[in-house]
C-alpha cells in the first residue's frame, strides 16, 4: 500500500462512511457535513483517534466517564484534527470558502480519494412515496454537481459514491435517470464510473440494506471495479443485543454501562467490541402505558409464532392512529433469531415503534447503541449533540443515516487491494 492515502469525506454524516475507509488503512483529509451535531460526532472521532495513536486513549475513556468535559477532550489533540470537521453546507456561496480551508489543509500536496453521497431522501423511494411531488425541483436532488465540482478541483485518483438503490429508477425526466447524469457529468471531470448495488449483509452487518457504490478512477480502461469479497459471519440479531445490560422503558445513560459480559464471537471479529472499553448510549426511550401495552402485543406475536403486528388488529383501544389503510406495520419487532434485523433508518429518531426489543420483560424499543451495533459502529464510538448535552434523538437521527462501517470497511479494503 502506498504510504498516507489521504481522503476528503462529503456529506460525511456521522461518519460511518469514514470510520470504514479509516480501518482499512486510509487518512481522514476532511469532513464536509451540514449538521452540527454530526460535527461534533466527527470531531470527537478525530480527538479519539489521535489519541489513540500517541497513546493516550485514557483520556478519551475519562471524556466518556464525564471526568473532563468535551472542550477539555479537543485541547488534548492538535487545533488541526478539530478544525478539519467542516461544519457547512456545500453550496454555490459555500464552495469557495470550503475549497480554501481544503487547500490549507492539503498544505500543496495532493489528495488520492474522494468519497461520500448527498442526502437520499430524494432518490429513495420512499421519499419520493411521500412527497406530491416526488421529490421534483428539491435543491437536494443536484447536491451531486457540487461533488463534481471538487472532483476537478482535486483530481483525486479515485472517488467512492455512495448512494440509497432508489437512484437507479430516479427520473430527472422522462427520458434521463439521474444515475446517468451524475455518470456523464463526472465522466466530463475525467473519470470512468462503474457500479454495483451492494447489501451490507454480505459483509457482515446484519440488515439486508442494500447500497450503490459507484467508483470513479482516472482512467480509459473499464472492469476495474473493486468489490468486496463477501463477508458470512454467522451471527444472529441476538448477537448484538445479549451481552448489554436490561433496561425499562425510560432507563440507561449515554454515559458508559455495566455490561452482562464477555463479549461474543460476533462482536469481535464485526470489530464492535472488545473486553473492557467503554460501551455507552445504551439508553432506552421512555413510553406510555398504551404504546407498552402495543409492544407487549406484537413481542408476543412474534416470539411465539414468528408473525407480524396488524395495525388493524389491535384492539380499538389502542388504536390511536386515523390511518387504517397503510403502514400497518408501524409496530415491528427487532427479530433476535433472525439473521437480520430490519433496516435501520433515520424515522427511529422520532419514535421506536418500529425498532421493538425483542424481550418481553425489557418491554421497549431499541436504544442508540443497539441501533448502532446493527449499523456496526464500535462500542467506543461517541455519537454528539448539538450543544453539548446529550441528545438521545440526534443519536439516532445520526446512527440511522450512516453508511454501516462494516461495508465501508470491505470496500475500503478492496480498493487498498488494488490501488
Amino acid at each position: 500500500m502506498e504510504k498516507d492515502l489521504k481522503f476528503l469525506d462529503l456529506f460525511a454524516g456521522a461518519g460511518g462512511l469514514s470510520e470504514g475507509f479509516v480501518r482499512a488503512g486510509f487518512h481522514p483529509l476532511a469532513h464536509v457535513e451540514v449538521n452540527k451535531a454530526a460535527c461534533n460526532t466527527l470531531k470527537t472521532r478525530m480527538a479519539y483517534y489521535w489519541l489513540r495513536n500517541n497513546d493516550l486513549v485514557d483520556k478519551y475513556y475519562d471524556y466518556l466517564y464525564k471526568r473532563i468535559p468535551r472542550y477539555e477532550l479537543y485541547q488534548l489533540v492538535p487545533k488541526s484534527e478539530i478544525s478539519s470537521v467542516i461544519n457547512e453546507e456545500i453550496s454555490q456561496r459555500t464552495l469557495s470558502g470550503i475549497f480554501d480551508r481544503i487547500d490549507q489543509l492539503l498544505g500543496g500536496k495532493s489528495l488520492d480519494l474522494i468519497i461520500g453521497g448527498p442526502p437520499c431522501q430524494t432518490y429513495s423511494l420512499v421519499g419520493r412515496s411521500r412527497d406530491k411531488n416526488g421529490m421534483r425541483g428539491d435543491k437536494r436532488n443536484y447536491l451531486y454537481t457540487f461533488y463534481a465540482k471538487f472532483l476537478n478541483r482535486y483530481k483525486p485518483r479515485y472517488f467512492v459514491f455512495e448512494n440509497v438503490s432508489g437512484l437507479l429508477s430516479a427520473k430527472i425526466n422522462h427520458d434521463k435517470s439521474y444515475l446517468d447524469h451524475m455518470r456523464n457529468l463526472f465522466k466530463t471531470a475525467g473519470y470512468i464510473t462503474e457500479y454495483k448495488v451492494l447489501n451490507a449483509f454480505d459483509y457482515g452487518v446484519l440488515q439486508k440494506r442494500k447500497r450503490i457504490i459507484l467508483v470513479g478512477r482516472q482512467t480509459d480502461i473499464s472492469g476495474y471495479y473493486p468489490e468486496p469479497k463477501t463477508w458470512n459471519l454467522k451471527a444472529k440479531v441476538k448477537d448484538v443485543l445479549d451481552d448489554l445490560p436490561n433496561l425499562q422503558a425510560g432507563e440507561g445513560s449515554d454515559s458508559p454501562c455495566e455490561m452482562n459480559g464477555n463479549t461474543n464471537s460476533y462482536l469481535r471479529n464485526a470489530m464492535l467490541r472488545t473486553n473492557g472499553e467503554p460501551v455507552t448510549w445504551h439508553q432506552a426511550r421512555p413510553h406510555n402505558e398504551r404504546d407498552k401495552e402495543i409492544y407487549r402485543i406484537a413481542v408476543n406475536k412474534w416470539n411465539k409464532n414468528q408473525e407480524r403486528l396488524d395495525y388493524n388488529d389491535l384492539p380499538e383501544e389502542l388504536k390511536t392512529h386515523r390511518n387504517r389503510s397503510s403502514f400497518l406495520d408501524r409496530f415491528k419487532v427487532v427479530g433476535k433469531d433472525l439473521q437480520s434485523s430490519h433496516t435501520v433508518v433515520a424515522h427511529i429518531s422520532k419514535d421506536g415503534h418500529y425498532y421493538i426489543h425483542p424481550d418481553i420483560n425489557q418491554n421497549r424499543s431499541l436504544t442508540p447503541r443497539e441501533a448502532a451495533r446493527l449499523q456496526t459502529f464500535p462500542d467506543d464510538y461517541y455519537f454528539e449533540s448539538e450543544n453539548g448535552k446529550p441528545s438521545r434523538t440526534h443519536a439516532f437521527f445520526q446512527i440511522g443515516n450512516a453508511v454501516p462501517v462494516l461495508l465501508a470497511q470491505r470496500v475500503a479494503e478492496k480498493m487498498i487491494e488494488v490501488w
